[in-house]
């Protein structure tokens, strides 16, 4: 297994990659990015893709992928995390001309009990429209049980 060494804050600082060559896993379906037939892509970079969801959630939905097999947000280096924002802003632009969101949510499943199905790092970036849901209040606090967003007070 090849192992490769990724810059975080310049060439003196280094983190690991595991995986087979350049970061890859064979059986994994977002590190098959080269294969069109599995990946309608939006917008790319050097590191990262933005392809569309297979079961979105709204028009426009799509997923920002890294090439590089990684399983968790927090294995991007510094670099990637710029790099991954550049190309999910340019992504936005294209579905604001595509679609006409009023906002959008934005969200990583990041671990099997956050939801994640699919091993490798994916963020979502969800299109939303006025009246898409009854009452959006609360947001992705509404993925757990608590309070409803009438029942909130302000800390003391």
């Amino acid at each position: 297994m090849e192992r490769e060494k990724r810059s975080a804050m310049g060439p003196s600082a280094e983190v690991e990659v595991a995986g087979t060559l350049s970061g890859v896993q064979a059986d994994c379906l977002f590190c098959k990015l080269h294969d069109s037939s599995l990946h309608e892509i939006l917008v790319e970079s050097d590191n990262f893709v933005v392809r569309w969801d297979n079961y979105p959630l709204s028009k426009g939905h799509v997923e920002l992928v890294p090439r590089r097999h990684i399983e968790s947000f927090f294995d991007m280096t510094a670099v990637e995390i710029v790099e991954a924002y550049t190309l999910m802003t340019q992504a936005r632009e294209e579905i604001d001309d595509q679609f006409g969101p009023a906002a959008y949510t934005i969200g990583v499943n990041d671990g099997t009990a956050a939801g994640r199905t699919v091993d490798h790092l994916h963020i979502h970036l969800i299109p939303r429209y006025e009246g898409d849901v009854d009452d959006p209040r609360g947001g992705i606090r509404q993925i757990l049980p608590g309070p409803h967003p009438d029942e909130w007070a302000p800390r003391s």
